[in-house]
């Protein structure tokens, strides 16, 4: 094991609190920004790294993927864009035992964002993680501890909280644009085609499954999970409701102004294919908010495996939120965009839209990082947290096939103790995310 994994994993709490705070200090208007990008798949190349090359202040120094050719094919298109090669890495410790790395982004499977989160923060490092920013409810609560404790700056991947049309939009339903706001539908109707059932088989050369599976429990490789699919298997990813999901989870609870839910109830399964899919591809949840508004408000929501413009839509929406109103409805069908229809017959209301909020939200984390202002994140953690334990308390609610009382200060499940076992998970050695008192 490398002199470097040993150190990282060797070091006490104290020592990483100690050097966390003392890369706290303020930066100065010319100074620069030196950022890794731990996870090189789709996400991490085409959205990360090209965000932060796009930056004349950023100086991105380090990429890591389990998948070897995933972080040098990366540093190759860096390099077409006349940029300084990077140190690539396989083990994230390794990158991140690099004291001279102020910030990195997290663009891995969704059962490695916690843990990776909170490796980063205890090493001193500011973090921009993807959405869903934890693979269950338990491991939420201790990002957002994690947080605290380091006094970290930590942006989460849902980027539509940067969009100022969106914005614009949410404070308009706060105004009382529709009148009183009772339910928020959202919906995400995405073309999923059929996994193919393959046998297990050797890993590629390239790749370092033993590292790849982290936090989960050892299983022999399989092409069809690796680099994609491995969204619709238990063990590493959340189904369609907590990877495209998450961002209109987030939208629905931002717009009716609430956090965890008082009662969830859920119906899915797999339908339509016959495939090596695990999770649900056909979801029904609704979550109840008896204490919110006048009277209490629901948030539903759907997905489903096919999308189509003329027949799989509600509202000319196929992957969005409606928000509905004693006076009309609202309809945000984009990450950049809402509009109103007012009174009885829908007239048109208020409407805006903006360009991409990606810039955004990246420039926002820089900023953040530089001014040291947590209060001034778009996403913040907590918020990425209780939105993400939506998806993860509907798909329990669905595995089950019942209701779920749950009590939002303790994040329990109330009178359920087969439910509560599903809030975490059986780590592995040595990858196992650790209790944060905040």
């Amino acid at each position: 094991m490398p002199l470097s994994r040993r150190s990282f994993m060797g070091r006490s709490g104290a020592a990483m609190i100690a050097g966390s705070m003392a890369s706290s200090s303020v930066w100065g208007a010319n100074e620069r920004i030196s950022v890794g990008v731990i996870g090189c798949g789709g996400r991490g190349t085409g959205s990360h790294v090209n965000q932060f090359c796009d930056r004349d202040y950023v100086d991105l120094v380090a990429l890591c993927d389990a998948k070897q050719d995933a972080a040098t094919g990366s540093a190759n298109m860096m390099e077409t864009k006349k940029k300084k090669r990077p140190k690539t890495y396989t083990d994230m410790r390794e990158l991140l035992d690099d004291k001279s790395i102020d910030a990195v982004s997290i663009a891995t499977p969704n059962h490695w964002h916690t843990l990776a989160a909170i490796w980063s923060m205890q090493a001193g490092k500011d973090v921009y993680l993807e959405k869903p920013c934890s693979h269950n409810v338990w491991e939420g609560r201790q990002l957002a501890n994690a947080a605290k404790k380091y006094e970290r700056i930590i942006q989460h991947g849902t980027q539509i909280r940067s969009s100022k049309a969106v914005q614009e939009g949410i404070q308009k339903l706060k105004d009382g644009v529709i009148g009183e706001v009772y339910m928020a539908r959202g919906l995400c109707y995405k073309t999923r085609r059929a996994v193919d059932k393959v046998p297990n088989e050797a890993p590629p050369a390239d790749l370092d499954w033993n590292l790849w599976q982290g936090p989960a429990q050892e299983r022999e490789y399989n092409k069809t999970i690796v680099p994609y699919n491995w969204h619709w298997y238990w063990a590493y990813g959340n189904s369609d409701m907590g990877n495209q999901g998450v961002h209109q989870m987030d939208i629905a609870r931002w717009g009716l102004g609430v956090d965890h839910p008082s009662k969830i109830s859920a119906m899915g399964g797999r339908f339509l294919f016959d495939d090596a899919k695990e999770t649900p591809n056909v979801i029904t949840t609704a979550f109840h908010y008896p204490d919110a508004g006048t009277m209490g408000r629901m948030l539903v929501f759907e997905t489903r495996p096919f999308r189509s413009p003329e027949i799989n839509h509600e509202a000319g929406v196929n992957v969005g939120v409606i928000f509905y109103g004693a006076n009309g409805y609202m309809v945000i069908p984009s990450y950049s965009k809402y509009q109103t229809f007012l009174g009885e017959k829908g007239e048109p209301g208020p409407t805006n839209e903006d360009s991409d909020p990606e810039t955004a939200h990246f420039d926002n984390f820089l900023e953040c990082v530089k001014t040291r202002k947590a209060e001034a994140i778009a996403a913040p953690i907590v918020e990425g947290h209780i939105s993400s334990s939506l998806c993860h308390l509907g798909l329990i609610s669905t595995k089950l096939g019942r209701s779920l009382d749950f009590d939002p200060v303790k994040e329990q499940v109330i009178g359920d103790e087969e439910a509560n076992a599903m809030l975490t998970r059986n780590y592995r050695a040595p990858f196992t995310v650790p209790a944060i008192e905040a």
